[in-house]
């Protein structure tokens, strides 16, 4: 009986797991079939609408993804919308006024999936009008980063009448918006005919207008004016991802101007004013300003003498200004009290005479600074007297500290390049003469000519004028340096003295000059350059500037390039300032116009590569390399086609 019993659970058992697997033998064939719209309240597309709550009703049940980044209302919610999804419902409650005579859009692009497979809808948009007609008209583009042509993610691009002042892009809201993907792209639907302006604004505080100098814009003088006319297109059917199974040529409505490029860039943030003063170190202290002002601060000492007290180091923006005290009395002066008068915004944006009292502390006390000297004193006579009682040669005297400086100069060193100092303060002598720099030829050292003078640092002006300032703690050492030939440089004891009478030790570096054989060079031909002042930038992997050339009849001349991989950007240098100058929308002016070269350079030791560009020939958009390009395109959702890779596994023919 028992026998019995045990069969029949077994055959049983084997029935029910056949059964199990009858219908699903490896899961079953995937859900591909993306939600789909049956029905909205008000109608998609209605007219004369007056409430303010929209329900847009799908066959299955369905998510949002990122609402609050992907959707969005036009024309612009000063009081954002409430957008939610329930089962297989979307409802979005406008919480402003509607307007009378006015097309909505609510752009949902590729929020909406079904809920279990993630099938996406696609770019959905829902309309309607208060008024007795719906306007379908729009306008795209891209919005693109003016200095390096990156694409503005998230951005906001919005219309304006063309009747509207300049004042408008301050003072009002826009009338249309859109929001820019990851690719930097937008559309704008749902436009009535007629003329218009068009501006970007990364809207920091949600008022659509640019409110903030801190927003990055962008706008055009152009005028535009949407339209559409009948246009075809290629359609490609795929047997898979590398079969092409039919191309047709399929008919659609092309709306214009499609391809409109905003250079999105930061104003400079000029209101000045006082940030903080620190005195990190005893010898000096230092004054922050939020920006720069051709006159220096004037600073009044209230508990000491201030004549000649100071040398005074601006750096090159003149924001940040360090005052390195003379006096070593004063050094061991922990608190100096100062007035200090300086230039600073009023609420107008003008420049006013501003005067504070102030007291700087510094963080390396007189008292603690003698215990630290006492126990490096201590320390070293330890060692000292450790020598001397091991009969070993001891110093009775602790050695001055010397004055040692950083110096580059790479074992390897470019033909173009210079070997540079760097100094901790300030420096009172150089004595050249104590400076020597010898070349070998053939196994014989011989003097060169040399000179040392201050690195020359460049002053940002938005004038033509180049303007220099030598600077205080850096210098270079020049001389006509020969590709092969082995260098020294000696320097002599005492070479050197800084402000409070340190002075250098000997020092000897040696380093050799990198041979023609192991460089490239690199020239372009640049066409359309006469009266054009044009410099060009070759980049390396990271998009950062390896060397600068300005455009000289119609070539830019790169010599020296290690063998590797370039890529290049030019910008016309209208004020011919030697920099890249943003835009300035109070004073209508665009940022200086940026173009890539758009393929990568190959250069490879003993190459002269001579390449020919033509800055215009492409689309702005379409110029930089995508391998350098960080703001990387989104992948587009879309169905995955799982059925297809899971019936050639099964090894039988794909019916759908």
């Amino acid at each position: 009986m028992k026998t019995r019993s045990y069969i029949l659970f077994i055959i049983l058992s084997v029935v029910a797991a056949s059964c199990a697997r009858m219908g699903r033998p490896d899961g079953g064939w995937y859900d591909e079939t993306p939600p789909h719209v049956i029905a909205a309240y008000p109608a998609d597309g209605g007219t004369d609408v007056k409430a303010k709550k929209v329900h847009i009703l799908f066959d299955e049940f369905i998510k949002i993804e990122n609402a609050s980044e992907k959707v969005v209302v036009s024309p612009p919610q000063m009081e954002q919308a409430e957008i939610k999804s329930t089962g297989k419902r979307i409802e979005v409650e406008l919480k402003d006024s509607l307007k009378d005579n006015t097309t909505y859009t609510i752009d949902f692009s590729d929020a909406i999936s079904d809920n279990n497979e993630g099938n996406p809808l696609g770019n959905y948009t829902y309309s309607f009008s208060t008024g007795d007609h719906i306007d379908t008209l729009q306008v795209a583009g891209c919005v693109l980063q003016a200095d390096n042509l990156e694409p503005v993610k998230g951005i906001l691009v919005g219309l304006y009448g063309e009747t509207t002042d300049d004042s408008c892009f301050i003072k009002k809201p826009m009338l249309r918006v859109a929001r820019a993907d990851s690719r930097g792209h937008f559309v704008i639907r749902g436009v009535a005919p007629g003329n218009y302006r068009i501006y970007a604004l990364q809207d920091q505080d949600g008022d659509y207008r640019f409110s903030q100098k801190a927003e990055q814009i962008a706008f055009t003088h152009d005028i535009i004016t949407p339209s559409f006319c009948d246009a075809t297109r290629q359609d490609t059917t795929w047997l898979d991802s590398l079969h092409i199974k039919d191309i047709t040529k399929v008919g659609y409505t092309r709306f214009t101007p499609d391809d409109i490029v905003l250079r999105a860039f930061n104003e400079p943030l000029t209101d000045r004013f006082f940030l903080k003063a620190e005195r990190n170190e005893a010898d000096h202290f230092t004054l922050f300003f939020s920006y720069g002002d051709k006159q220096l601060p004037s600073l009044h000492a209230l508990n000491f003498n201030d004549k000649d007290a100071f040398i005074i180091e601006p750096s090159v923006r003149r924001d940040t200004i360090t005052y390195w005290l003379r006096d070593t009395a004063l050094v061991n002066q922990d608190t100096l009290n100062v007035q200090l008068s300086y230039n600073m915004t009023d609420t107008l944006g003008h420049l006013v005479a501003q005067t504070d009292t102030m007291q700087i502390l510094s963080k390396q006390p007189h008292a603690r600074r003698v215990r630290d000297a006492q126990k490096e004193w201590e320390e070293w006579h330890k060692k000292q007297e450790k020598k001397r009682k091991r009969g070993e040669p001891y110093d009775s005297i602790m050695p001055a500290k010397v004055l040692q400086p950083q110096i580059e100069a790479p074992s390897s060193l470019d033909p173009d390049r210079n070997v540079l100092f760097t100094f901790n303060k300030p420096l009172s002598a150089t004595d050249t003469s104590k400076i020597h720099l010898y070349a070998k030829h053939d196994t014989l050292w011989y003097t060169t000519p040399l000179r040392f003078q201050p690195v020359m640092e460049r002053v940002p002006s938005d004038s033509a004028a180049i303007l220099t300032q030598p600077s205080l703690r850096r210098y270079e050492l020049r001389a006509e340096w020969q590709p092969g030939v082995e260098y020294s440089l000696e320097l002599d004891s005492t070479a050197f003295v800084d402000m409070y009478g340190n002075v250098s030790p000997t020092i000897k570096q040696g380093f050799k000059v990198r041979s023609l054989d192991e460089y490239s060079s690199l020239l372009f031909t640049i066409p359309q350059t006469v009266g054009q002042h044009i410099i060009v930038e070759l980049l390396n992997q990271q998009d950062a500037v390896a060397k600068r050339a300005r455009v000289v009849d119609g070539t830019a001349q790169f010599f020296y390039l290690s063998p590797g991989t370039y890529y290049a950007r030019l910008f016309y240098d209208d004020n011919n300032n030697g920099t890249w100058d943003t835009g300035d929308y109070a004073a209508g002016r665009q940022p200086e116009s940026t173009f890539y070269y758009p393929d990568e350079i190959e250069c490879k030791a003993k190459w002269d590569v001579t390449l020919n560009w033509n800055p215009t020939a492409r689309p702005l958009d379409q110029q930089k390399p995508a391998k350098i390009t960080k703001q990387k395109a989104e992948q587009q959702r879309k169905i995955q086609q799982r059925n297809r890779d899971r019936a050639k596994k099964l090894g039988i023919a794909y019916p759908f």
